[in-house]
């Protein structure tokens, strides 16, 4: 009994013992002593010391990056050079790399261009005098990109470069070897840095003229005389190389040629339209003679009526010539024969009043009726009224006349002939 009750106490102490640790624990916790509370404070301070230094040191790199704190703003900065080119768009690269069937382009957007394919056969002259380094232009072709490369033409720089090439030739006077590959009915068709261009039959010299078709499969020396992009038309010269000296001449000839002024010449062609005349024109200040091309038009040949040039001239034959003026397109002179005298219907109707008699020369027989030439550059003519049908008359014939009427104005006389009955008949 006694052991029993001593074991009852001993329980009821550690029961009583128990809740008094938390207890004092919770009080330590709400009444913390002051060399904790020193630590806590000591502890916080070291914090924010070590918070403030953090911060300073995130601020540096922000002195950097010039401000840039976001993401946003980084890309922002950025974007310009991330930009991939559009189809259609012209951009300028830097030749990275030049291969047989292929050319690569640096063009400055992360990516590279590519030349290829089809594209590059048919710039291949072109590319042909580029270098590794160089800096052209070229169009994008799309703006997928295949294998990390943008597909790109050089079509437009080469036209660009094909036509500034020509441009320059002209303007410097540049003989350029050209490559004869065919003829035509009107010249030879040469090929010149890759490109087809012409040389008219007229622009040969006169060692060529008419055996041009020899030159093909050679090379010819010429020089350009019309660039035109938007026709497509380049045209050359081989007589501005062969002839240099003879042209230079020419022009200062032209530049001394003189309107109305009597020239010497020599027939070098006759048309159907006209003659074709060389005039040669002292060139004032040397000993030289300048020879320039002009033409006598078929009403300039005379005064009377030309049924063709070739009854009056042939080639070779030396004539004279008054200058009528100088066509600026062509450098040629317009001439005449017939202005070297005067028009002699000027006071026709002095010399010839109605009812003279003369005797004059059948130029010509019409249905309508006969004409008779009574000077030069004059003829009447005697209408088929006034002749007996049975009557014939032949060019050439002398026949006589009667002088019914003369227009100089409308440079008209009417004829009859002698014995008829006279009546009003014009000429023609």
């Amino acid at each position: 009994m006694a052991t029993k009750k001593v074991s009852e106490k001993t329980a009821e102490k550690k029961e009583a013992v128990k809740p008094k640790t938390p207890a004092k624990e919770a009080s330590a916790k709400e009444k913390p002593t002051k060399k904790t509370a020193a630590k806590k404070e000591t502890s916080k301070s070291s914090k924010s010391d070590s918070s403030a230094s953090t911060s300073k040191n995130t601020e540096k790199p922000a002195k950097k990056t010039s401000g840039i704190t976001t993401m946003d703003e980084l890309f922002a900065k950025h974007e310009d050079s991330l930009v991939i080119p559009k189809q259609g768009d012209v951009v300028k690269g830097v030749i990275a790399q030049i291969n047989k069937r292929s050319l690569v382009l640096d063009i400055g957007a992360k990516t590279e261009g590519v030349v290829a394919d089809k594209e590059f056969e048919l710039a291949q002259e072109y590319v042909s005098q580029l270098e590794v380094g160089q800096t052209i232009d070229a169009t994008v072709l799309s703006d997928e990109i295949s294998q990390g490369r943008v597909l790109l033409s050089l079509k437009k720089a080469a036209l660009d470069a094909k036509w500034g090439y020509f441009t320059q030739a002209l303007e410097e006077e540049t003989i350029l070897d050209a490559e004869a590959i065919d003829t035509n009915k009107g010249g030879l068709i040469v090929v010149i840095n890759g490109a087809r261009g012409f040389v008219p039959s007229s622009q040969f010299g006169k060692e060529l003229v008419g055996s041009y078709s020899t030159l093909v499969g050679q090379t010819v020396k010429v020089r350009a005389i019309e660039v035109d992009r938007e026709k497509n038309r380049l045209i050359f010269s081989e007589r501005h190389v062969s002839e240099a000296e003879e042209i230079a001449q020419k022009e200062e000839a032209l530049e001394a040629v003189e309107e109305n002024k009597i020239y010497p010449g020599v027939v070098s062609g006759v048309m159907h339209f006209g003659l074709f005349v060389t005039v040669e024109v002292p060139v004032e200040g040397s000993d030289t003679v300048g020879h320039v091309e002009g033409l006598v038009h078929i009403s300039e040949i005379s005064w009377e009526k030309v049924l063709h040039p070739k009854e009056y001239h042939s080639v070779g034959d030396k004539i004279e010539v008054r200058v009528l003026g100088v066509d600026e397109k062509t450098g040629k002179l317009n001439l005449s024969i017939k202005q070297l005298s005067d028009d002699p219907w000027v006071s026709i109707d002095e010399r010839y009043q109605s009812g003279t008699t003369l005797t004059g020369t059948v130029s010509r027989v019409e249905n309508f009726g006969v004409f008779v030439n009574v000077e030069p550059g004059v003829d009447g003519l005697i209408h088929s009224s006034k002749i007996d049908p049975t009557q014939t008359f032949e060019r050439g014939e002398e026949i006589t006349v009667h002088v019914e009427n003369v227009d100089a104005n409308q440079r008209r006389m009417s004829l009859s002939p002698v014995g008829a009955q006279l009546s009003s008949i014009e000429y023609r």
